[in-house]
């Protein structure tokens, strides 16, 4: 099974940009559904963008759309969260996730029941 290691969280000010990193273990990810997820203190985990291994279609929450971007790379077998306009509000850990059978469309709906999760990266947005 395939093993998840996100990167690239930090301290950054509103209006910056990160790229948060996650690399999996097995050259077969590219048959995995790939979704990034967040999570405040004391809020449950929710769906942030993911990505369709088959297509390349990416879909996005309302609140990041227009301003982080879900990238993969098959052949480093890694995706991306690219993040810009950062507000304070986005403040969470950050984890990647990955799935089979899950399309990323209802990633949102199946938080719980997907196959793969990372242990997450702490991104804070603060001046």
């Amino acid at each position: 099974q395939v093993q998840l290691v996100e990167s690239g969280g930090g301290l950054v000010q509103p209006g910056g940009s990160l790229r948060l990193s996650c690399a999996a273990s097995r050259r077969t990810f590219s048959n995995y559904n790939m979704g990034w997820f967040r999570q405040a203190p004391g809020k449950e985990r929710d769906f942030v963008a993911a990505i369709k291994w088959i297509d390349g279609n990416t879909y996005y929450t309302d609140s990041v759309k227009g301003r982080f971007t879900i990238s993969r790379d098959d052949a480093k077998n890694t995706v991306y969260l690219q993040m810009n306009s950062l507000k304070p509000e986005d403040t969470a850990i950050y984890y990647c996730a990955a799935d089979r059978f899950t399309t990323p469309q209802t990633m949102g709906a199946r938080t719980r029941y997907l196959e793969v999760w990372g242990q997450g990266t702490l991104v804070t947005v603060s001046s």
